[in-house]
């Protein structure tokens, strides 16, 4: 076994992901491999975690020795031959990377230490809210639904699996991309943290009827009852009109937090271009997504929003026409948000 080379890793990255393989391409080549390991890592124990043919201890426990691989307090090799066998509900990109993820961790290992240090840090705050998640929704299934209790566990969720993300993403590209810029560091990774936190809010939003299906309602059971719904409620499609508020406020919060995300965009040097079109490209699609989720059904599982490759490519190439006249490029945002803002 020996690290995996760029392009090994590449091909891996495309396997499991569609749109953050797009993000990924075009980032500057000085922080791509950097992000590209922290976003193997975060997808290997997303998968551990999602396995649900794995009783869930074992997943906390193969978790745990994972993140020890990870953090370096731990040499052992793991064996993952239970998440990936044929009756595992796992992709063939997801398989193929817990098959190599010795050599992803060889590969990581020849990094700088302050690199090191700023992955472990994500991914010991990712696999938190992972392991949180198991526990808070172990037994849950359709017919026992379990709700986060308060708003501010939902941005304590959203933190831990994608606002600690923009802050790493914020430090890795301050070092290696920002350092002679001059930047107040405080406002960068606030705004940071908020653009990965908009986007895990607008994931949670589309994936609402698939996720109560699975035991999962990530709305706040303070909201719900406010509005005089319980969990369980919202699998009888016929009160969307009651739920429509309150799932419109958290679009609303979305977008906010997209909107801090694009000031954090647009706020990059000019020469930036990789770098501001890989914050653009998710940010804009988001907002896109947020528009079709104030027009969709909210609660019907056969109806998944879903931004259209024939989308994404008006959104990719609308960005790249536009950026060398910089007021009209900061316009995109407001453009796709005009409809519902």
């Amino acid at each position: 076994m020996g690290a995996a080379s760029f392009k090994e890793l590449n091909r891996l990255l495309k396997d499991v992901s569609r749109s953050f393989y797009l993000t990924l391409r075009v980032l500057p080549g000085k922080v791509r491999p950097q992000i590209g390991l922290a976003y193997l890592f975060a997808r290997a124990t997303d998968t551990i975690a999602d396995t649900d043919i794995v009783p869930i201890g074992e997943r906390l426990n193969t978790l745990a020795r994972l993140r020890s691989r990870i953090l370096g307090t731990s040499i052992e090799r793991l064996d993952f031959s239970h998440f990936t066998g044929a009756d595992a509900n796992v992709t063939p990109g997801e398989r193929c990377l817990l098959e190599q993820l010795d050599d992803v961790l060889a590969s990581f290992e020849i990094t700088t230490p302050s690199d090191q240090a700023l992955i472990r840090s994500v991914i010991e705050t990712i696999t938190s809210g992972q392991e949180l998640d198991l526990r808070r929704f172990g037994l849950a299934n359709e017919t026992k639904i379990v709700a986060l209790k308060t708003e501010a566990e939902l941005d304590d969720y959203t933190y831990r699996v994608a606002g600690c993300v923009g802050e790493f993403w914020t430090r890795i590209c301050r070092a290696h991309l920002l350092s002679r810029t001059s930047v107040d560091d405080t406002t960068l990774i606030s705004l940071g943290i908020r653009f990965g936190k908009g986007l895990q809010l607008v994931n949670i939003l589309r994936d609402l009827p698939r996720d109560l299906r699975l035991g999962r309602c990530y709305l706040p059971a303070d909201r719900l009852v406010a509005a005089g719904l319980l969990p369980t409620s919202l699998l009888d499609l016929a009160v969307e009109a009651k739920l429509r508020p309150v799932f419109d406020a958290f679009l609303d919060l979305a977008q906010d937090h997209l909107a801090a995300g694009w000031h954090y965009t647009t706020s990059l040097p000019f020469t930036q271009i990789r770098l501001k079109l890989a914050c653009a490209w998710p940010i804009l699609i988001g907002v896109e997504t947020i528009s079709k989720l104030r027009q969709s059904p909210l609660l019907d599982p056969n109806h998944r929003v879903k931004v259209s490759r024939r989308e994404l490519r008006k959104i990719m190439l609308g960005s790249l026409l536009l950026y060398p006249w910089p007021g009209r490029w900061e316009n995109m945002f407001g453009s796709i948000g005009r409809n519902h803002s």
